[in-house]
């Protein structure tokens, strides 16, 4: 299971020429930055595993509540950006970015692999798509299958990390993440036909990663 109510959860690109950059400003600051601040308690990063998967990164944040990712805490960080975080975020490419609440979330633990799959759906399909994340739970070699949905408002609040940016695009509306020991076991999961008839509406944004770093939560200073 996820460990929190919520989920900021990204996907984003990376110029050539910056990939270098990327990895250190991620792994050595900006991850440990967030996981340190009060109510988030695990990040992630993923890196696409195929070419038919866009952008080439996923991160996540797992977070106790909603609330905290409007918090003052969290804010703060968002209006203060490092100087690192400035310089990244000039290579970033093709970003959407959502503050979720997570719906439904089942499973024992986190995998190496994950299925991202962003899609829109109208409220009363809650149920349904519920019903199907609760399915591919039960799948061979499947950790966890979870659902959100994305706080439009939250999540298009200009901040200072994002003014200037050209490359952020619309947050996501809805996404399921389901995670596992291989990506075999995610291939059958939560097809297109599934999801029209359970409500879900298109385009569909499929994606695999597999996990390069995972942080829990650590006191963190600049």
């Amino acid at each position: 299971m996820l460990a929190g109510e919520a989920v900021v959860a990204i996907w984003n690109g990376v110029a050539e020429e910056g990939w270098e950059t990327n990895y250190a400003w991620h792994l050595q600051e900006h991850v440990p930055e967030r996981v340190g601040i009060p109510g988030f308690n695990r990040g992630r990063r993923y890196r696409a595993m195929d070419a038919a998967t866009h952008p080439a990164l996923f991160t996540l944040y797992e977070v106790d509540t909603m609330q905290v990712t409007q918090g003052q805490d969290y804010t703060n960080r968002l209006n203060a950006p490092t100087a690192w975080t400035r310089a990244a975020g000039q290579f970033s490419r093709d970003t959407s970015r959502g503050l979720a609440r997570v719906v439904a979330s089942h499973g024992p633990g986190v995998g190496g692999v994950l299925l991202t799959l962003r899609f829109d759906a109208a409220p009363d399909a809650q149920p349904a798509i519920t019903a199907l994340l609760r399915e591919a739970a039960a799948a061979p070699r499947i950790t966890g299958a979870h659902l959100c949905t994305a706080d439009a408002g939250a999540s298009g609040v200009v901040t200072e990390e994002k003014r200037g940016r050209t490359d952020i695009g619309a947050p996501p509306t809805w996404f399921a993440l389901v995670e596992a020991t291989d990506t075999a076991a995610l291939a059958p999961l939560l097809p297109e036909v599934a999801m029209l008839a359970a409500g879900a509406r298109g385009p569909f944004q499929r994606g695999l990663y597999r996990l390069e770093y995972l942080r829990t939560k650590t006191a963190w200073a600049p």
